[in-house]
């Protein structure tokens, strides 16, 4: 099993036929993802990469019976391509877009939550299950299947810390990447809970950064509700306060957000936490023999 995507997704894609969407439609039909539409206004009749392109959501999920949709689109538009994804009946939708401003997500995020729906994103790399599907724009070549769940803020060392865990064997039942932005559809504590009911995930990596309080919330939750052995890092433990390092939601402010108090919380949740991204795949299977 996995969580959220798998070999029953139905894949759309929004802005299929620009630059990232093209490219990345491309590279999701070529690991084996189910891609069967994609969207862009005054498009229909076109193809990318073998995939059908239609005018609106609504005619692609009516054609095609499309269940996820991915959002490849401009910032200035991406709030109204959340929105016509759910008002389509798509349950999951996931934002790879970046820039989008705090006071448009507020209502997207809120409609999706009203419409029922999953949002993951916005300014995140998506997700994997690997050898089923792939959705976004994570290199699928360092995923292996295994029982690892992971999730994380940040592309980049999700990157770093799955590829190092299939080099030494620990695949992945489902890495996802929820994204860095002060607003976001799919919290830490979600995807925890999801990983806790499935029965194919054993142990859980958490990637974490400074910024918020996202972090403890997770320790909270880890602590009352998780039963699987959990490995966590902590991304700016030298950033300063009152710097933006790397994503929107990654500041210290107030004195609250640093990395010492978020390790602090998962280290008194049980959770073990790596000082390094290299640390990981050690502790993890210190934690999984315990």
């Amino acid at each position: 099993m996995s969580i959220l995507v798998d070999a029953n997704t139905r894949l759309l894609v929004q802005g299929i036929t620009g630059r990232e969407g093209s490219f990345h439609t491309g590279q999701m039909v070529e690991y084996g993802t189910p891609v069967v539409a994609g969207v862009t206004p005054g498009g229909a009749g076109k193809t990318v990469a073998g995939v059908p392109v239609f005018d609106t959501v609504a005619e692609a999920v009516l054609t095609t019976g499309a269940n996820t949709s991915i959002i490849y689109v401009p910032a200035r538009f991406a709030p109204d391509a959340i929105y016509e994804a759910v008002d389509a009946g798509i349950a999951l939708v996931i934002c790879i877009t970046e820039g989008i401003p705090v006071n448009d997500m507020v209502p997207a995020f809120a409609w999706v939550r009203q419409r029922g729906a999953r949002l993951i994103g916005p300014n995140c790399p998506g997700l994997i299950t690997p050898g089923q599907a792939k959705v976004g724009i994570m290199p699928g070549f360092i995923h292996a299947p295994g029982p690892i769940g992971l999730v994380s803020r940040s592309g980049t060392l999700t990157y770093e810390v799955v590829d190092s865990l299939t080099k030494v064997g620990l695949g992945q039942s489902t890495a996802v990447g929820i994204g860095g932005d002060p607003i976001i559809g799919t919290s830490f504590v979600d995807v925890l809970g999801l990983f806790e009911a499935d029965p194919a995930t054993e142990a859980i990596v958490m990637i974490g950064e400074i910024g918020g309080t996202d972090e403890e919330d997770a320790a909270a939750f880890i602590r009352d509700r998780v039963t699987k052995p959990v490995v966590g890092f902590i991304a700016g433990q030298s950033a300063p306060a009152g710097k933006r390092m790397g994503h929107a939601g990654a500041i210290i402010s107030g004195g609250a957000g640093t990395a010492a108090s978020k390790m602090d919380a998962l280290t008194a949740a049980g959770v073990g936490v790596a000082r390094t991204p290299s640390e990981v795949p050690a502790l993890l299977r210190a934690a999984m023999s315990a």
